[in-house]
């Protein structure tokens, strides 16, 4: 139950990131950590305490197995993840390169 705890305080964490800070990099890094959180939650919901891989062997019975739909969603969403996060630092590049600052108020008032 405390992982579970330590997972929504780690999304906390990132969440509190992407609200008050103004530099995009620290945005992105806040986002991730968010992400990761996320998947931790998912990969606990599917993990069983002295749980087998699901194979299934008919000559074995009364076997308790581990859900592997959890972790299947884990590893797409970490691929998903991945391009997000770097289609979002390649905007950040392209916006320092046009503006040369990361913050978010300075690009606010340059509007046109």
């Amino acid at each position: 139950m405390s992982v579970y705890i330590l997972s929504f305080v780690l999304f906390l964490v990132g969440l509190y990131g992407v609200i008050t800070r103004r530099n995009l990099i620290k945005i992105v890094i806040s986002l991730s950590i968010m992400e990761f959180s996320i998947f931790m939650i998912l990969v606990l919901v599917g993990y069983i305490d002295n749980g087998l891989a699901p194979i299934v062997d008919p000559a074995s019975g009364g076997q308790i197995y581990v859900d592997p739909l959890p972790q299947a969603m884990v590893l797409t969403a970490i691929v998903i993840g991945l391009a997000t996060t770097s289609m979002l630092m390649a905007i950040a590049i392209r916006l320092y390169r046009k503006y040369k600052t990361f913050d978010i108020r300075e690009l606010k008032n340059l509007r046109g």
